[in-house]
């Protein structure tokens, strides 16, 4: 295990995303850029990082503008939304991967919303191929029984209520995940409201959607209580052009324990989903 080099990316909008860099020894020509989940910090998957570094990937992980080392000022003067996360923040990470690497073949493998943000991506067109790992619609009716109470608690109750009482969404005082800025959760909340989500504000014209061709990795796993197959099902069918092979792994057909919205980057899924992600990767990159 090597330890990653941590670098600042200034962007467009000019404030500094906070980047770990994870180089190979023997590199193959090949790099990845890991977009995490909603308020998870980028360490969650070093582990992840480092598995695929050791295979001669030069692997990138970052924080979302707000998060973590890319909180550079007090959460209540941030106000990014999650438009600037896509267009800004990870096309940034895009960008300077493929200013370091110009050649490398360029993976982005998703987690949740780091998938949906990929539709305000612009620099997609340098990106050779994506996994996306539970990355989803978030509106409510994609859920059954208590989780769609739950997340229709989320969108209509918690966000509305403490949002303006701390200027930012108090996630992380809640017990949920890290805290998030608050035009980010105004925008996420009044997606999750309706039924065409992202499309309910920005036509799909106006997104990357339609724009990437290139191949897809889209999984979904049971049981998972933020990404109902149905939710994922509705994100890879906007993706309208691109070459999707769309997988929902079930655990006892593969042989592996419960793997829920977290398990795919923890390291005991590294003979398992790990490498069924790296011999996915060789096949399509």
């Amino acid at each position: 295990m090597t330890l990653p080099i941590t670098h600042y990316v200034k962007t467009k909008l000019g404030h500094e995303i906070g980047i770990k860099i994870f180089n190979p020894l023997t590199p193959i020509g090949k790099s990845i850029i890991i977009s995490s989940a909603t308020g998870v910090l980028q360490r969650y998957y070093s582990k992840f990082a480092n598995h695929f570094s050791s295979l001669g990937y030069t692997v990138y992980t970052f924080d979302y503008y707000g998060i973590g080392e890319s909180k550079r000022k007090p959460l209540n003067e941030i106000d990014t939304d999650l438009k600037s996360w896509g267009e800004n923040d990870q096309a940034a990470v895009v960008d300077y991967a493929k200013l370091k690497h110009p050649y490398d073949k360029l993976i982005v493998v998703t987690h949740s919303i780091g998938g949906q943000i990929l539709s305000f991506n612009k620099s997609l067109d340098k990106v050779d191929a994506i996994v996306t790992v539970a990355s989803q619609s978030g509106y409510w009716k994609h859920w059954k029984g208590f989780e769609r109470f739950k997340l229709y608690v989320f969108w209509n109750a918690l966000i509305p209520v403490f949002t303006p009482i701390f200027g930012y969404f108090p996630a992380k005082t809640l017990g949920l995940f890290e805290s998030l800025p608050k035009n980010m959760v105004k925008q996420w909340s009044a997606w999750g409201k309706k039924q065409d989500y992202i499309l309910s504000e920005f036509k799909l014209e106006k997104t990357m959607f339609a724009v990437y061709d290139k191949p897809m990795l889209i999984l979904s796993v049971p049981k998972d209580e933020y990404a109902s197959k149905s939710a994922v099902d509705w994100l890879a069918q906007q993706f309208i052009n691109a070459k999707i092979d769309r997988r929902h792994l079930v655990p006892e057909e593969l042989g592996i324990p419960n793997i829920g919205h977290f398990g795919f980057f923890r390291e005991a899924f590294k003979p398992s989903l790990w490498k069924m992600t790296e011999e996915w990767i060789e096949n399509h990159s």
